[in-house]
């Protein structure tokens, strides 16, 4: 049988290759509260493999840095250890080599790839839902490297167990490490991110003009590098010097957005009119379905509706974890595919909220 174009590729390069970006590194990771622990878990992690934080999981939205920092992890363990066999893939890459050797009846090639690892770094296992001899197949693959004592670094947009259609037993497997979240950058992060990425494009960012747009980009750190680029072309075609002027010009068209934001203060009032309840019930601890069902709606909303980070709602909904924000969220969610009077009502709040 053939072998899989990438396998022989790797046997043809004398070596393996670890698809890694070798620019992705803790060096150009700007750290924050909000990525602190999961940092400093990998940073353990890549210093001494096969031990503690296996597996390590890390979980959060687009764009807030889990593959800068998986990435990371390998090119950590390959400048203080190069013969390490370091592999870095994305979850549609090991469905589309498990299809491969099914079509190609190459398993004994792919168990060599995946099964003799020191490290393996895969991204976005929720691409796996549904996905039955995948998952089959990594939960073997899964086994044989913690046998080993070798390291397995995932990423998700959900913590293991709020991960659907994927099997129990890999679930278990997913959060019997470590597994830490990634958040929303805070301001003073977003003004170190801007400041970092314009000295990498040899340009300067005045702090002034990093925090004017950092307050008015919040969500993640992809729409701050998109921002910044904007900020950049224009300073470069008008052939001007980068001010916070200059910054509002570039950016026009999102900040006439932001200007139109919703606040969580606003959908609480509004929800809390809409359920015929207190606005200050929605701060409380009262536990009474009557209570707690429009709280959780409102928390869905603030998420869905606002830039704000997790635990930024859960301090504006009476100093909650941050956890309770995600429940709240992931089952409002969940419920709204299934039952139409919910979703009507939610499309009610949020085309009053919209105007």
């Amino acid at each position: 049988a053939a072998e899989p174009p990438e396998l022989a590729e790797d046997a043809a390069a004398g070596g393996f290759k670890n698809r890694l970006n070798t620019a992705l590194t803790f060096d150009t990771l700007v750290e924050g509260t909000a990525n602190r622990m999961a940092r400093a878990a990998a940073m353990h992690v890549s210093g001494t493999p096969g031990h503690l934080y296996n597996p390590l999981f890390i979980y959060g939205g687009v764009g807030l840095g889990k593959t800068h920092l998986v990435h990371a992890v390998g090119n950590k363990l390959l400048a203080d250890k190069p013969g390490s066999k370091v592999l870095y893939i994305h979850a549609e890459q090991f469905v589309s080599d498990v299809v491969k050797a099914y079509q190609r009846k190459t398993f004994d090639e792919f168990k060599d790839k995946y099964h003799s690892l020191d490290l393996l770094l895969i991204d976005d296992v929720q691409f796996f839902a549904n996905k039955d001899r995948t998952q089959e197949e990594f939960f073997n693959a899964f086994e044989a490297l913690l046998a080993k004592k070798s390291h397995i670094v995932m990423t998700s947009d959900t913590y293991p167990k709020g991960l659907a259609d994927i099997h129990e037993r890999l679930v278990s497997r997913f959060d019997s490490g470590l597994t830490v979240a990634i958040e929303p950058p805070e301001l003073e992060m977003r003004v170190a991110i801007l400041i970092n990425k314009a000295k990498a494009e040899s340009a300067e960012m005045p702090e002034e003009v990093a925090f004017f747009v950092a307050k008015n980009v919040r969500s993640n750190v992809r729409e701050l590098e998109g921002a910044l680029r904007k900020i950049l072309a224009y300073s470069r075609f008008n052939q001007k010097e980068v001010s916070i002027q200059l910054a509002r010009e570039a950016l026009r068209d999102l900040l006439s957005i932001q200007n139109r934001q919703i606040s969580v203060e606003n959908i609480q009032k509004t929800v809390a009119d809409y359920y015929k309840i207190k606005v200050a019930d929605m701060y409380s601890k009262k536990r009474p379905a009557s209570i707690a069902r429009p709280r959780q709606i409102a928390m869905y909303l603030a998420k869905e509706l606002t830039q704000k980070s997790l635990p930024e709602i859960g301090e504006l909904f009476g100093g909650r974890d941050h956890t309770t924000v995600l429940h709240a969220v992931r089952k409002i969610g969940a419920e709204r595919q299934n039952v139409s009077e919910l979703n009507q009502q939610l499309h009610v709040l949020e085309q009053t909220l919209k105007g």
